[in-house]
């Protein structure tokens, strides 16, 4: 009896075993084909929405941080609103994964911010450089050629932009020659204009050209007393013009002055322009800086062809070359 039963286990072993194998024989062919036709990959979600697969999720992540959120350049930082979350999966061996998709996705999902630095005059940008070091270099050599105008207001502001054409113009221009450049010529043209202002009136434009022939305070034969303006020789009937707007005050022969126009500007500030041959302007008349108000000429007390030029401020006469003809 007992041969018998070890004859039925041993019986049932071996068969159990037999199941046993051909089970896990079973099992492996299953997995081998699975892993012959399936890969493992990982799903990739962004904001509740499948956007592609990746076999490795790692190299993924070392991409967004490299590609993405990486402060390159100008790159000041990044905002991405929804990381991507994972599940693995099983994909058929014949199609692809996209990475280069999802980190596109992701790029249209972040929102880069740039940086750059402005340098300004009065408030007004100049131009664009990528670093601080390069915009203070240059303002330090622009003060430095402008030393004698310490008031000079010349800043530099951090710019930011989240626009991406804006970012590609602005690099484009980013030259510190080329901001130099603009810089030099706005600060020339303000130190130019701020040297031909008085009282807050430019005087924009030059009457005539032509040769000094007698300075300001000047003490001469042909008249009783020192110079209370500046001659400058030119041929009769060379168009006289006037320097700033204004409204013309007083325009006909007076005593030693000949024919004269006088255009009060505002603030105190009158221009005198004598000696004319003849006056094209009324008074009362409005007249804007550039325009033709007379001909030079030689009436009242003149030895020659020339315009006697003078400005008052507030009825006293100053050296017109503080303001005009300052390199004849």
């Amino acid at each position: 009896m007992t041969l018998i039963l070890k004859k039925k286990l041993l019986y049932h072993t071996k068969r159990s075993f037999r199941c046993i194998c051909v089970l896990c024989l079973l099992i492996i062919a299953i997995l081998v084909i699975l892993i012959w036709k399936y890969k493992p990959v990982y799903e990739v979600t962004i904001s509740g929405e499948v956007v592609g697969y990746v076999s490795d999720k790692v190299e993924l992540e070392t991409r967004i941080k490299d590609e993405i959120l990486a402060h390159n350049g100008n790159v000041a930082f990044v905002t991405v609103n929804q990381f991507p979350t994972y599940n693995l999966e099983l994909m058929n061996r014949t199609e692809k994964t996209n990475e280069d998709e999802i980190i596109s996705s992701l790029k249209q999902n972040a929102e880069i911010t740039y940086k750059y630095y402005a340098v300004t005059f009065n408030s007004e940008v100049k131009g664009y450089l990528n670093s601080m070091e390069e915009a203070e270099q240059l303002v330090a050599e622009i003060k430095e050629e402008h030393s004698g105008n310490l008031d000079l207001n010349i800043g530099i502001n951090e710019y930011y932009t989240v626009n991406i054409d804006d970012a590609k113009k602005i690099e484009e221009s980013t030259d510190i020659t080329l901001a130099k450049q603009l810089l030099e010529s706005s600060v020339d043209e303000y130190i130019e204009k701020e040297s031909k202002t008085v009282n807050g009136i430019y005087l924009a434009t030059t009457p005539i050209s032509g040769v000094v022939t007698s300075r300001f305070a000047a003490i001469e034969n042909v008249r009783s007393g020192a110079h209370t303006g500046l001659d400058i020789g030119a041929p009769t009937g060379t168009p006289i013009k006037v320097t700033a707007d204004g409204t013309v005050k007083y325009s006909a022969p007076m005593g030693t002055y000949g024919n004269l126009v006088i255009v009060e500007h505002g603030n105190g500030i009158e221009t005198y322009y004598a000696h004319c041959s003849k006056l094209l302007v009324s008074v009362g008349q409005k007249v804007s800086s550039g325009d033709t108000i007379a001909l030079v000429g030689s009436t009242g007390n003149s030895t020659g062809s020339h315009l006697h030029l003078e400005i008052r401020i507030n009825g006293q006469p100053v050296n017109p070359q503080r303001y005009l003809y300052r390199n004849y």
